[in-house]
């Protein structure tokens, strides 16, 4: 056979095409409907290895698969924090004993006056003594006097461990002539008590 005469049939597309596999492909619904195709399909075991194996974000969750949630942290507070909170609570228990807590108790009220005649144009200190029980507190008072005048209310504090407090009076007296005084002490606070002395102011005119 001469080489010029020779000529080959163009094989078609058929013969290159591989035979189709007999397992049917998987179907997958996509988003919006598409449907999506995986060759063969994904075995059981592996789509068990895929379930079962940790993504990132559980590893750096710390969810894992079969791991008990993570216990919450308590906060201590240091224990100086514990130790002012403490101090600071006694303090606020001895003010509010103190500002609430038993107030002083008045026992026995005197006035003493001066035991000899006033001369002319003199003053007379009248002195009231309050003996209480020695607790902490405040006293509240007045003066009357037998000329009609009476003082405003006056207060005296005690400390504790007080148990004698002092309270005056200056009476002053100008011109001549004689007259018979009365002074009295009043206790309003915290229990009503009250005392009186008399003392006697003289004073003749010059001839």
């Amino acid at each position: 056979m001469n080489d010029d005469d020779y000529s080959a049939t163009e094989l078609g597309s058929h013969w290159f095409q591989r035979p189709e596999p007999h397992t049917t492909p998987d179907r997958v619904e996509g988003v919006h409907g598409e449907v999506r195709r995986f060759g063969p399909g994904v075995t059981a075991a592996a789509a068990h290895r895929a379930a079962n194996t940790p993504s990132a974000t559980q590893i750096w969750h710390g969810t894992l698969p079969g791991t008990p949630p993570p216990r919450p942290v308590r906060r201590r507070w240091p224990r100086r924090y514990a130790l002012a909170c403490i101090v600071l609570a006694a303090v606020l228990l001895f003010l509010a004993w103190r500002h609430f807590g038993p107030q002083v108790a008045v026992r026995d009220v005197a006035v003493t006056a001066p035991a000899t005649e006033l001369g002319c144009d003199a003053t007379a200190d009248v002195v009231g003594v309050v003996r209480t029980d020695g607790r902490p507190g405040t006293l509240t008072y007045h003066w009357e006097r037998s000329d009609g005048t009476r003082s405003g209310p006056l207060h005296e504090t005690l400390t504790r461990g007080q148990q004698e407090a002092g309270l005056h009076l200056l009476w002053t007296f100008h011109g001549p002539g004689t007259h018979r005084a009365t002074a009295r002490l009043v206790i309003t606070s915290p229990s009503p008590h009250t005392a009186t002395a008399d003392f006697t102011y003289r004073c003749e005119a010059a001839g």
